[in-house]
């Protein structure tokens, strides 16, 4: 089996409320990390990221093998066997990069749709980060 790399921008990050849970102890390396998209802040506590092309900043978690994304799947809402609509987020893979820009690998992440986005009535973060722990915009 090879390393598994998630890109992460909300609760799953080092720091934020999911991480003890879900990524300690399991991950062999953490860096951070740029993706490209439209990242929200959700009335529901945590954030969404859709298809987009502003800088989202985040963490590139690894893990050394693929077992934690059933686990990851569950927490996110995702089930590879429904249709995109019906669940809470998809996983895709997305190219990420450095904090200087250049390309570090391809990552799974999580992606709300935009429909669901505006229907949790979603705020746009222009800062493109997202944190429990501090004020987001």
């Amino acid at each position: 089996m090879s390393n598994l790399q998630v890109f992460v921008y909300g609760t799953l990050k080092p720091g934020e409320c999911n991480y003890e849970r879900y990524c300690a102890g399991k991950v062999v390396e953490e860096e951070r990390a740029i993706a490209f998209g439209e990242l929200f802040s959700l009335p529901a506590g945590y954030p969404a990221m859709i298809p987009g092309s502003a800088e989202i900043h985040g963490f590139l978690l690894t893990f050394p093998d693929s077992t934690v994304l059933q686990t990851l799947d569950n927490l996110e809402g995702y089930d590879p066997h429904r249709p995109e609509a019906q669940n809470e987020y998809n996983r895709h893979q997305i190219e990420t990069y450095n904090l200087s820009g250049q390309p570090l690998a391809m990552a799974w992440t999580y992606l709300m749709t935009p429909a669901q986005v505006r229907h949790q009535k979603g705020v746009l973060l222009t800062s493109g980060w997202w944190s429990r722990l501090k004020n987001n915009e």
